[in-house]
This record gives structure tokens, C-alpha cells and sequence, in this order.
């Protein structure tokens, strides 16, 4: 195994929270957890899902540079804390972020070491009909997250890896191969 920073990044709804999910749980990786002001959706648990955050104490962070990398999307703050993704890193950890387009660029910035890997819908059909069925948003926020997709997808050639999420288990082999965990 080759330690180091992993980025996955794609649209929302492609899978990437699944897919991280399950290389953390089946390999030793350390998974960040990424900060947000957007509520908890039911069953989230803060320091869990995301750390929950005001939006004041997600500014402070950023002002302090306690960020390694942050966007506002859909209305809320996302960013990714920068103290326990250095201190896997330093302890010979991998770590994966997921994060999105606009932090993958933030960390390719910073840290041009990272693997940065995409994660593709199979289709656009698919993509739609997964954020439909998550039933986490309004349809008015699902089109400003599909709106945001087109662009993400359009900008795939950025990263190091593609991968196309057709099916879950071999996506998650594929992103394990590529992490040098295999």
C-alpha cells in the first residue's frame, strides 16, 4: 500500500458517499469527514455524516485557514477540516476526501500530490432518477444539483481517474485498485 491523499469527487447523487463509505469500512483508510452548514437530513449524526456547523463558525475556520478546502453549493458552506487530514497523512494513513469539483480544485492547488479521481454517473438518466429517489431535496434544489452536475461532469478530464459508477461493489474494487489498497 502506498499512503497518501485521495480525492473522489463527482455530482451529488452519483454515489460518492456510498462508495467512500465502503473503501473506509473494507480497507484502512482514513475518511474525512467534511464540515457544512446545511442541517442534519434524517438519521445524519454530527461528526458522523458531517460536523455540523453555523455559518459563523464555518467562516471562522476558513479565516483561520482550519480548511483545507470549502465551497458553497447549493446555498450552504461544505469544506473539508485540514488538522485530521494532515495528521493521517502524517502518520502513514491514506485518506480519501469526497468532496466536489470546486474543493477537488482547491486540494489539486495545494496538494498536487493527491490522486484525483471521478466518479461518473452510467447515465444521465440514472443520475436523475438517484437524486429523485433520494427524496432529500426539493425539486427546485435538485435542479439547481443537476445544473451543477452538467458542469462537473464536463469537467472529468481534470482528474486523474474516471470512474463510472455502474455498479457499486466493482466501483468500490476499481477506487481500492487505483488508492494502491488492493
Amino acid at each position: 500500500m502506498r499512503p497518501g491523499l485521495t480525492v473522489l469527487a463527482g455530482p451529488s447523487g452519483v454515489g460518492k458517499g456510498t462508495v467512500a463509505a465502503l473503501v473506509a469500512e473494507r480497507y484502512p483508510v482514513f475518511l474525512s469527514v467534511s464540515a457544512t452548514t446545511r442541517p442534519p437530513r434524517p438519521g445524519e449524526a454530527d461528526g458522523v455524516n458531517y460536523l455540523f456547523m453555523t455559518r459563523t463558525q464555518f467562516e471562522a475556520a476558513v479565516r483561520c485557514g482550519d480548511m483545507l478546502e470549502w465551497a458553497e453549493y447549493a446555498g450552504n458552506l461544505y469544506g473539508t477540516p485540514r488538522a485530521p487530514v494532515q495528521d493521517a497523512l502524517a502518520q502513514g494513513r491514506s485518506a480519501l476526501l469526497e468532496i466536489d469539483l470546486a474543493g477537488a480544485r482547491q486540494v489539486r492547488a495545494a496538494l498536487p500530490e493527491a490522486l484525483q479521481v471521478f466518479l461518473m454517473p452510467p447515465s444521465w438518466a440514472e443520475l436523475e432518477r438517484r437524486l429523485a429517489e433520494r427524496g432529500t431535496e426539493t425539486e427546485r434544489q435538485r435542479a439547481t444539483r443537476l445544473a451543477a452536475a452538467r458542469a462537473e461532469v464536463a469537467a472529468a478530464g481534470e482528474f486523474d481517474v474516471v470512474l463510472v459508477n455502474r455498479d457499486l461493489e466493482t466501483t468500490v474494487s476499481e477506487l481500492a485498485t487505483v488508492m494502491g489498497l488492493d
